[in-house]
């Protein structure tokens, strides 16, 4: 294997999830996930030549570890194949990713978001059809609701890996210092941005970047209207519940319970496990995805200046009366229709997902598993992060909303150009008002939404 550190609908999602904790309840007891797959053979077929695939994934440093090791293994079983990986750190990634497919030099397997299908698929096109490799890649381990998800005009273009939400991560002993309850409501959420403020101006209880603020917003909204943010291709909200949700966003600044964005910018950091501030608690909670949890505690047990920190997971932060936040695909993996060998991309990504060894090797690094195979096998071994379990449970029992495909398009989503990192740029410098914030907004969604 080389490496190369390149850059160091509601109802279907509904389904996913509830098919995921049928599969967790039927691994102890049998049901359709009684062997792991073993569906690819245990020869590339290549005659003797040797197929040289690329392999493109982002994430932290211990998905990286454990899939190198696992691409490791791979080659090991099939020694005609050879894996060259490319990986690096979310920041700027779908950028570069979106730039190789079009160009056709995306890699041979593609770790890709679910958005991606719907932004770069060319309606069916961009990816190879994995229904055509089913004697490679055992897609009889995934409930046929995620598989629909990933489907464009008949042809399946991903297989998708896992299933996410996100949830409030803290720094239990950043909290303990300041002599702070853990927030679990609009009060006490201000409350501790008044005690940090007071214990230590540098320290904030959470910390969000622009995209994050975006999600923040909209689970606020959704606790608060009980609706989702985006159905059948409209805008649920009007202007002025969005302003309150900008209003809001300026009240968190203000109260000191989250830094503006020219502090984050400040810190020099492109990822918040890689800032400072937080690997050395100064900055003491987080809103993320279930699956990014493992890195975020990494980056505190890692800490030299200050080890020994504690990261708990903390209840969803009650704003209304009813449950706000979503779910979705956390990542799927696709190949593009420029691959040379589609038949081992297909078993490399069938390794990684059914095939015992893999889904050991790789355990809950990208989330509990979609594949009921690799949820069995994790669960009579008792492998995996603990606190994604928990987490990925927690999610899917509180949200009730799933996200819309067009909510992780780049023109919205795109840093620094895309609507949301303009809107939320311009109201926490304090150049835009609530409601002009909120109408940019709106008209960008729209945009997007063809509307």
């Amino acid at each position: 294997m080389k490496g190369v550190n390149v850059m160091n609908t509601k109802k279907t999602l509904q389904i996913i999830a509830a098919a995921t904790v049928t599969a967790l309840a039927l691994a102890g007891c049998g049901g359709s996930a009684d062997t792991v797959s073993s569906s690819a053979s245990d020869s590339s077929g290549t005659g003797g030549e040797t197929a040289e695939i690329r392999f493109s994934w982002w994430g932290g440093d211990s998905r990286h570890e454990a899939t190198e090791k696992a691409i490791a293994a791979f080659e090991a079983k099939y020694p005609n194949i050879k894996v060259e990986a490319e990986y690096g750190a979310w920041n700027g990634w779908e950028q570069k990713q979106s730039l190789n497919l079009s160009g056709g030099n995306g890699a041979d397997v593609m770790q890709i978001n679910w958005g991606w299908l719907d932004s770069y698929g060319q309606g069916g096109n961009a990816f190879i059809d994995l229904n055509e490799y089913s004697d490679e890649l055992d897609l009889s381990q995934f409930p046929q609701e995620s598989l629909d998800s990933c489907t464009i005009n008949g042809k399946l273009m991903a297989v998708p890996v896992s299933l996410t939400g996100r949830l409030f991560y803290w720094n239990k002993t950043t909290f303990d210092e300041v002599g702070c309850q853990i927030p679990f409501d609009r009060e006490s959420l201000l409350a501790a941005g008044a005690a940090f403020k007071a214990y230590d101006e540098d320290a904030y209880p959470l910390v969000l970047q622009a995209y994050d603020r975006m999600i923040f917003m909209v689970y606020y909204l959704e606790s608060v209207y009980n609706k989702p943010w985006v159905e059948d291709g409209q805008l649920q909200y009007t202007k002025e519940e969005i302003a309150e949700g900008m209003e809001f966003m300026n009240q968190l600044e203000d109260a000191h319970v989250i830094p503006t964005l020219a502090v984050l910018d400040g810190d020099m950091s492109d990822s918040i496990d890689k800032n400072a501030k937080w690997i050395n608690g100064k900055y003491a909670g987080i809103y993320t995805w279930d699956s990014s949890a493992k890195k975020m505690s990494d980056a505190l047990e890692e800490s030299v200046d200050k080890p020994g920190q504690e990261m708990v997971m903390g209840d969803f932060i009650q704003f209304g009366d009813y449950n706000g936040g979503f779910t979705k695909i956390a990542q799927a993996f696709a190949i593009p229709s420029t691959c040379k060998y589609p038949r081992e991309a297909a078993m490399l990504i069938d390794f990684l997902l059914n095939d015992p060894e893999g889904v050991e090797i790789c355990g809950t690094e990208r989330g509990i598993p979609c594949s009921m195979a690799a949820v069995k096998l994790l669960d009579e071994k008792n492998i995996g992060d603990e606190l994604a379990k928990e987490s990925n449970e927690a999610v899917i029992s509180h949200c009730k909303f799933s996200i819309d495909s067009k909510f992780e398009n780049p023109d919205l989503q795109a840093n620094p150009d895309g609507v949301y990192y303009k809107v939320f740029g311009k109201l926490s410098a304090r150049e835009k008002e609530p409601a002009e914030a909120a109408a940019e907004l709106i008209k960008g969604v729209n945009e997007c939404l063809g509307n």
